[in-house]
């Protein structure tokens, strides 16, 4: 049994766990997982049993508990820096920590007219709001920016990601890349390429495969 634990809710929908579970599998430390179904009258009280945020994930390290997504992946970054989870260069990195606060507060209209559903594939369209398109649009222009800006010239050997090699930032987007495939959002070309390699990583398609083995929940 690993020291370390990571308390997630339901793959196929919990788009909050997904972001540090990745995190972690970039590590290479092995974990254990603790899977809370979520939308059950007792998911409340389990969650709570964990940590008194009443939300999920939870990463247990040792006795250390952290309960927020991003505290969990910049914890993961700085305790395991030989995974490079951070752009190197300083100012890569801040805009790299940049991106990722968006995210992590940012874009409440996507989240509710199009929730994450992996298995959902091709079932039903969904119908975003002005207010969605314009978080889809802006999501679109960071990922052409940080491409530009620091993946595809970065120079560095690097690969397919927002700043070269994967980083806490693709860790931060990937949910939204299952949002995207979900309802069969149209995407511009460096857009749809970066969905595809997060769809490619070994890690996703691990999750992916997890997620369809799931039963589907009530809606919310």
């Amino acid at each position: 049994m690993s020291d370390l634990t990571l308390v997630i809710g339901n793959k196929n929908y919990s788009s909050w766990s997904l972001r540090p579970w990745l995190a972690l599998k970039a590590t290479g430390q092995a974990f254990d997982e603790a899977l809370i179904v979520l939308r059950q009258a007792e998911t409340k009280a389990k969650i709570l049993g964990y940590s008194a945020a009443g939300k999920l994930p939870v990463l247990k390290h040792g006795d250390l508990l952290i309960w927020d997504s991003l505290a969990i992946c910049e914890y993961v970054a700085e305790t395991w820096p030989e995974a490079k989870l951070l752009p190197e260069d300083r100012r890569a990195r801040a805009v790299a920590r940049s991106v990722m606060s968006e995210m992590h507060s940012g874009f409440t209209a996507l989240r509710r007219d199009l929730p994450m559903d992996i298995c959902r594939l091709g079932k039903a369209p969904g119908i975003p709001s002005d207010e969605a398109r314009h978080d889809i649009a802006r999501i679109q222009q960071i990922w052409q920016d940080c491409r530009g800006r620091f993946g595809e010239k970065s120079g560095d050997g690097s690969g397919d990601f927002l700043f070269g090699r994967f980083s806490l930032a693709d860790c931060m987007y990937a949910p939204v890349a299952t949002r995207f495939r979900t309802y069969g959002v149209s995407l511009d070309p460096v857009s749809a390429a970066y969905v595809d390699a997060i769809y490619a990583l070994p890690a996703m398609q691990e999750w992916i495969a997890a997620a369809a083995q799931e039963q589907p929940l009530p809606e919310p």
